[in-house]
């Protein structure tokens, strides 16, 4: 793969990558057609990365459909599919692994060590191989942009990281590959979580700033959800993950929630023209 990258960047081509743990679906196809419409070359990468995931978590279980994806990528027009197993990535004399430092610390990193460790070797190590200008990630995983966005500037990394907002069902839930895994009920009780960020983004619209009150808003919300236990709600901001002491447009109200045994993430930008 870094063999072919080089020669499309030597020939004057723009690469875009988008990297992935494959089970593509819907958001996946909006970083794809975004990298498609910004670069005369377009890299799909998709390795589900054991480094990424806790000992309890759920890796082995992780949905691996390759020829369904391959299908999907294909019909969308990308020039590679890059598709290494676990030794291409992580030979057996492989040491290095990224420090995320203490952005990696909270929220998501808080209630999964290691996970950013894991994300941020391997991001790195596809950037060596697939060379691009342009990399695009989902929104709705917010930590992990940032935590890129600041690996790319700490190393100088000639990268520019395209965060592409988040595709939601028609009743709001973000599209993710674990949404699979939810029952009828949870399902049901999935759309909430955007409900409640619907909320607080409409009453930092109305006027309100201070952090503690919008959570408690997204806070009763949640705790009204049957069968629906909150991880973390938290207004940011949008670079250095801190609280600040008045929320402005650009800070970000971050959720995390379980239904039964499956964890959802999600997040509203305050201030944003649409929620």
């Amino acid at each position: 793969m870094q063999e072919q990258a080089i020669a499309w960047r030597h020939a004057g081509d723009d690469i875009g990558v988008v990297p992935t743990m494959g089970a593509l679906h819907a958001g996946h196809d909006s970083l794809v057609a975004r990298a498609r419409r910004e670069n005369r070359r377009v890299i799909v990468s998709i390795f589900v990365n054991p480094a990424q995931f806790g000992p309890n978590e759920d890796f082995d279980k992780y949905p691996r459909p390759f020829d369904q994806d391959r299908n999907r990528l294909d019909a969308l027009g990308v020039d590679a599919i890059f598709h290494p197993s676990v030794d291409q990535i992580y030979p057996p004399a492989f040491k290095t692994r990224l420090d995320p430092g203490p952005l990696g610390d909270v929220l998501e990193g808080r209630s999964r060590p290691g996970h950013f460790a894991g994300v941020l070797t391997v991001v790195l190590k596809l950037f060596s191989l697939t060379q691009p200008k342009r990399a695009y990630f989902g929104q709705k995983d917010f930590q992990q942009v940032v935590l890129v966005r600041q690996m790319v500037r700490d190393f100088a990394l000639p990268v520019r990281i395209v965060a592409v907002p988040t595709v939601r069902e028609a009743d709001g839930l973000a599209i993710s590959s674990r949404n699979v895994y939810l029952n009828p009920t949870q399902r049901q009780t999935a759309p909430v979580i955007h409900q409640a960020l619907t909320q607080v983004a409409g009453a930092f619209t109305a006027g309100e700033t201070e952090p503690a009150r919008l959570e408690g808003l997204a806070r009763e919300r949640l705790a009204a959800a049957h069968g629906l236990t909150l991880d973390y709600v938290s207004v940011v901001d949008e670079t250095t993950l801190r609280r600040p002491e008045r929320a402005i447009p650009g800070s970000v109200l971050v959720v995390a929630v379980k239904l039964g045994s499956i964890r959802l993430i999600d997040n509203v930008v305050l201030g944003a023209e649409r929620p």
